[in-house]
Parts: structure tokens; C-alpha cells; sequence
């Protein structure tokens, strides 16, 4: 085999495992042999009689698929915003949560549903935008604040980043308490659980995740430069200053439309591209479209642990996650230690 082509092999085997996974998992169990065939028995020409129960059909199409796709692309969106990120500020422990930008875009879609609960795609298309404008701020605000002179300390990164979240999450609980709408179901969304379900928030995220992603994808040599400093990409021609705006737009709007449909999910965009660069390798040429792929497959996996831990209760996503994630940060920062002056 391609040695190019084998991680790209093993991460979208990996994804289609969870993907199954995911649709076949719930309170009726659907055999994955009967997914496939459900699947492929919809695809437009195919047709054939069904040799399982009637209600499986409705099941995997009207609730399950569109839950694991809404899942997925928030995975994906998640790992390539964290790859981008950590490849801007040359820093491992930068991550969509930890340096606040999670927190900010959750306020926005929150200032937006405290106006209107989104109802139809039309209201849907108002949260990630929202979103997106509340990403933005909280990125500039926490790159400003922690940068000193040419560098970015992971300490200032880190400490900005936990107070600019911090802040954004209390005028978060400020606008749900003063909120009309139910605040169990705004505090589930805010701990990582989708509050939507079926077709329509998948047809509201998918342009602002495929752009995002379609731009961090065509990012991957300008990263590679910028590792070796600002002065040094500037002599190689990569506009330093152009590129990382460009760079941190998109990963901020993928990070947004994640965040607006599925909640504050912690950790997957700072797991996944670290696990990235230390099993394939530094190049974010790899590195970006393995982290969409891994983050996909990662939060798929999440997703189900959370819908079978304790059913039928279902765990917000993003406990599972932090579950798993605060050690793995603990551990990274302890590999980094020698690197950051406290």
C-alpha cells in the first residue's frame, strides 16, 4: 500500500465503522448488515424488497441518519478548526475550547436564540451567524491579549484563553436565566447535546462547514511556512499577516456552525490533530484533512458512548469528551512544560 495513502486508509475505515455504529446503536438495536442494505436500498435506482421490519426504514432515515451526520460534520469541523489553530499560533495546546473561541461563538447563538428560538431554516441560518461574529471577537480579543511582542507563550495563550471564556460564559448564563425559553434544554446544548433533530440544522450547517473546511484544506502549505516564523514566510512570499487572518476567519466559521448546531463540545480539536501530528507526521498538508477525518470519527464514537452509557438516559457529548480530554491536556501540557516560562 501508498504509504501517502494508508493514513487517509485507516482514518475514513475508522469513520465508517463509527458511522455504522453510530445509526445501528439506540433503543432498538439495527443489525449493521441491515444499515448497509436499508442505505443502499434508498439510493435513487435501487430498489428491492425489505426483508426487515417496517419501522427500521423510518428509523435509520427520519432519525438516526441525520443525527449521525449532524454529529459528523461537527467532528469534522472541530478537528480541522483545532488543527488550524494550533498550526496559526504554533502552539499544541491551542483548541477551539481552551482558548475561548467555543465559548464565545456558544454566546453568540445564545444572544440569537434568546431573541427567537430558531424555528424553520430560514430562523437556522440567524444562530451560526451569531456564531460566527461571537468567534471572532473572542479569537481577537484572547490573540491580542496573549501575544507579547513577536511571540505567543502557551502561559498567556492558556490564561487569556480561560479568561475570555470565563467571561463569555457568564454572559451566556445571564441571557438564559433572563431567557423565556427552557433552560434545561439551553444548559443540555451548552454541555455539548444537539436540541434539533431530523434534516433541516444538517441543510443549515453544511455551507458554513464545507467553506470552512473547503479553506482550511487549501491552507495546509502556508501553515507548513508559517511554522518557521512570520519573517521567515514573509522571505518566502507567504503574505505572514493576509494568511492568518484568511486562516483564523475559517477556522472560526467551521468552529461557529459546529458550536451554533451541537453545543460547546470540548477537547476533540485539540486530541485529534495532536494525535495526528505524532502518529503521521508535521505536515499540515496531512495533518488538516486527517484531523477533519479523525475529528469526524472521534466525536461519532463520543456520540455513542454518551447514547449507551447510561440509556436510556442520553449524556451530553461534551461530558464524554471532557472526560476524556482533560487528562490528554494535562499530558500535553506536561510534554510541553520545558517549553513555557511560568
Amino acid at each position: 500500500m501508498n504509504r501517502t495513502a494508508r493514513p487517509y486508509l485507516i482514518n475514513l475505515l475508522l469513520l465508517l465503522a463509527a458511522f455504522i455504529l453510530s445509526i445501528a446503536a439506540g433503543p432498538v438495536f439495527i443489525p449493521p448488515g441491515t444499515i448497509v442494505r436499508i442505505l443502499i436500498n434508498g439510493l435513487p435506482g435501487i430498489g428491492s424488497a425489505a426483508d426487515w421490519p417496517q419501522n427500521y426504514t423510518a428509523i435509520v432515515h427520519q432519525i438516526r441518519l441525520p443525527h449521525t451526520f449532524l454529529i459528523l460534520l461537527t467532528g469534522a469541523a472541530l478537528g480541522g478548526s483545532g488543527a488550524a489553530y494550533q498550526g496559526v499560533f504554533r502552539n499544541p495546546l491551542a483548541d477551539p475550547y481552551l482558548i475561548g473561541v467555543a465559548s464565545g461563538a456558544g454566546l453568540g447563538a445564545v444572544a440569537a436564540m434568546a431573541v427567537r428560538w430558531p424555528n424553520g431554516l430560514l430562523g437556522l441560518y440567524t444562530i451560526p451567524v451569531a456564531a460566527f461574529l461571537g468567534a471572532l471577537i473572542t479569537v481577537a480579543l484572547v490573540y491580542s491579549l496573549a501575544r507579547v511582542g513577536r511571540t505567543l507563550p502557551t502561559t498567556t495563550l492558556i490564561l487569556a484563553g480561560v479568561a475570555v471564556s470565563a467571561f463569555a460564559t457568564s454572559l451566556t448564563s445571564f441571557l438564559m436565566l433572563r431567557s423565556n425559553y427552557e433552560l434545561r434544554r439551553a444548559i443540555g446544548w451548552l454541555l455539548g447535546g444537539s436540541i434539533l433533530s431530523g434534516w433541516e440544522p444538517v441543510l443549515a450547517v453544511l455551507p458554513y462547514i464545507l467553506i470552512g473546511l473547503g479553506l482550511l484544506l487549501s491552507s495546509g502549505h502556508a501553515l507548513n511556512v508559517l511554522q518557521f516564523g512570520e519573517e521567515q514566510a514573509t522571505q518566502l512570499g507567504i503574505p505572514a499577516e493576509r494568511v492568518k487572518v484568511l486562516i483564523l476567519l475559517a477556522a472560526s466559521l467551521t468552529t461557529a456552525a459546529a458550536v451554533a448546531f451541537s453545543g460547546v463540545i470540548g477537547f476533540i480539536g485539540l486530541i485529534v490533530p495532536h494525535l495526528a501530528r505524532m502518529i503521521w507526521g508535521h505536515d499540515y498538508r496531512s495533518v488538516i484533512p486527517l484531523s477533519i477525518i479523525g475529528g469526524a470519527a472521534a466525536l461519532l464514537l463520543a456520540d455513542l458512548a454518551a447514547r449507551t452509557a447510561l440509556a436510556p438516559q442520553i449524556v451530553p457529548v461534551g461530558i464524554v469528551t471532557a472526560l476524556v480530554g482533560a487528562p490528554f491536556f494535562l499530558w500535553v501540557l506536561r510534554r510541553a512544560k520545558n517549553q513555557v516560562y511560568w
